[in-house]
């Protein structure tokens, strides 16, 4: 439902009981859709700036996926997403943070504020915060696999994060496009033996072609059509019926941004869909920040906590001067 559609009331998610939207009438200086990294670094600034906030999230976020990062500052051992998620959460909580497990279904205008319905109870907020990231576009396997070909280094869809570990073995990227060829010469960094395949009819222009072959790539130009992670490696079987085995595979398919909530709250888009924002993380509606990767920049942790700790600043700051609680310009 769009924010057009909120009434006085709903039944919940389950399909029990309907919700009095208007049963908590108090605002919350902000509510923040995203329970990532940059959401929950915004909760944890804005909590130590002693600012009301509610956090929502449906725990469907990529931080959680990544078995271990060996680029996060502090952590010379590596971190596991699960883990650092954990931390984060629990660091929120000691400055009163209201984190809720759910999904905002939809944000309107409400006055000088927003109110908005979540399966997690209606919230009022003076201000909102967008860090709801994007989802990767998965290759067509049974999500159960998926999972466990992911936890196990199997399958991968981050060579910033990762390449690094993957230095001299032979590596598969998934997406025979300009996007799959850039991600598999990044790459090269790292291994000589890099294969670009196909998962369905190739997209690569002569130019590109003769791009990969310059620098060292091997094209499979006939679509992949099953998956075997049940070895140590990767195994693929193509549609003419050859077998082809890698030791990890990138999947290099896209993303798609969590955008549908900006969307009807009118903000500026991208040419890629992320959310438009000034330096401070305002977005083009009034009262409105986004952080994260629904951020144009790098889908990375540490950029998102960037993000996130600015937002936080921004909005801690254009609610005292909304109050008047700064010097005059």
């Amino acid at each position: 439902p769009g924010a057009a559609d909120m009434g006085h009331g709903r039944a919940d998610a389950a399909g029990g009981e309907a919700v009095d939207e208007t049963a908590n009438p108090d605002r919350v200086d902000c509510l923040i859709v995203g329970g990532g990294p940059a959401g929950l670094t915004a909760a944890i600034y804005l909590g130590r700036f002693r600012r009301r906030v509610v956090l929502v999230d449906a725990d469907e976020g990529r931080l959680a996926m990544i078995p271990r990062s060996h680029n996060m500052p502090g952590y010379p051992e590596g971190v596991r997403g699960c883990d650092l998620l954990a931390q984060m959460r629990a660091q929120a909580g000691r400055y009163a943070c209201d984190l809720r497990r759910g999904e905002v279904t939809a944000v309107a205008r409400d006055g000088d504020g927003f109110r908005a319905r979540t399966t997690a109870g209606p919230v009022r907020a003076r201000t909102v915060l967008l860090a709801t990231g994007v989802l990767n576009l998965r290759p067509p396997i049974d999500p159960d696999v998926h999972d466990r070909a992911v936890a196990s280094g199997q399958l991968r869809y981050c060579p910033i994060c990762d390449g690094f570990e993957q230095t001299g073995r032979r590596i598969g990227v998934l997406g025979l496009t300009a996007h799959g060829l850039a991600e598999a010469m990044f790459l090269r960094t790292y291994s000589d033996d890099v294969v670009l395949l196909a998962l369905t009819a190739p997209d690569l222009s002569p130019d590109l072609s003769a791009q990969a072959a310059k620098a060292g790539i091997a094209i499979e130009p006939v679509p992949v059509s099953a998956f075997d992670f049940d070895g140590g490696d990767v195994g693929m079987t193509l549609d003419d019926g050859r077998s082809l085995r890698v030791e990890t595979l990138y999947a290099a398919l896209g993303s798609r941004t969590r955008n549908e909530l900006g969307r009807k709250l009118g903000l500026d888009l991208s040419g890629d869909a992320c959310f438009v924002t000034d330096e401070h993380q305002r977005c083009s509606v009034a009262g409105v920040y986004a952080a994260g990767d629904a951020v144009e920049g790098l889908d990375q942790i540490s950029f998102a906590m960037g993000t996130g700790s600015r937002a936080a600043v921004a909005i801690h700051n254009d609610l005292r001067k909304a109050d008047g609680q700064v010097l005059d310009d």
